[in-house]
């Protein structure tokens, strides 16, 4: 499939999400990759690894970049080489970037039941508003509040980061789209602007660092 859906956030961000439908091959006959994206393409065990790797490079060739272009810092952070920050995500048969001149972050994750289980592996703070009992929603909110902390960890990505101890998601409505977040770690406070939406059983979000 084509470029499934692009998001125009603002004049300096914009969002493109690609559903992976093609092969392997179909997918890389369509991309030129340096030699160092090549080993690594030829490391990974999952071929649906593969064609969300191979998916993300297509995107990049939507916006007018190549392969050549996008770097990884000692982290595994992406980065351009000119003032556009980039973020990247996939989820099973959906993978997405994000490019903006504001620092960003983004994540897609598939809305399921498991995510109740390691709730408390990652939520603290967002239990005062949580509400376990209304399942389908819970699991919405579940999801939102994993892909935010997820989306801010991409912005600051440092060492000891907890997503349950130093990232704080603010109440929301699902029906809003939009909510609030902050880090606290080594005596810094962090601000976020966060939006979500869903995408057929999906939920992507994506932050600003304020």
């Amino acid at each position: 499939m084509p470029l499934f859906q692009t998001i125009q956030f603002n004049e300096t961000t914009k969002i493109l999400i690609w559903k992976i439908t093609e092969s392997f091959d179909e997918l890389y006959s369509q991309v030129s990759l340096k030699e160092k994206t090549q080993r690594r393409l030829d490391g990974m065990k999952s071929e649906m690894h593969q064609r969300a790797f191979l998916s993300v490079r297509m995107l990049i060739q939507e916006m007018g970049f190549t392969d050549k272009d996008l770097h990884y810092d000692e982290f595994g952070k992406p980065y351009f080489d000119c003032h556009n920050y980039i973020s990247i995500t996939h989820s099973h048969n959906f993978a997405a970037i994000i490019i903006s001149e504001e620092t960003v972050g983004i994540d897609m994750e598939l809305q399921r039941e498991k995510i109740i289980r390691i709730a408390d592996k990652f939520t603290d703070y967002e239990c005062d508003y949580l509400k376990p009992n209304e399942s389908e929603e819970y699991i919405k909110k579940l999801t939102v509040i994993w892909g935010a902390k997820e989306a801010i960890f991409k912005i600051r990505n440092e060492k000891g980061i907890s997503f349950k101890d130093h990232i704080r998601v603010h109440d929301f409505s699902l029906n809003k789209k939009q909510t609030s977040a902050s880090l606290y770690f080594d005596d810094l406070i962090k601000d976020f602007e966060v939006h979500y939406l869903e995408i057929e059983n999906f939920t992507l979000v994506y932050a600003f660092e304020k």
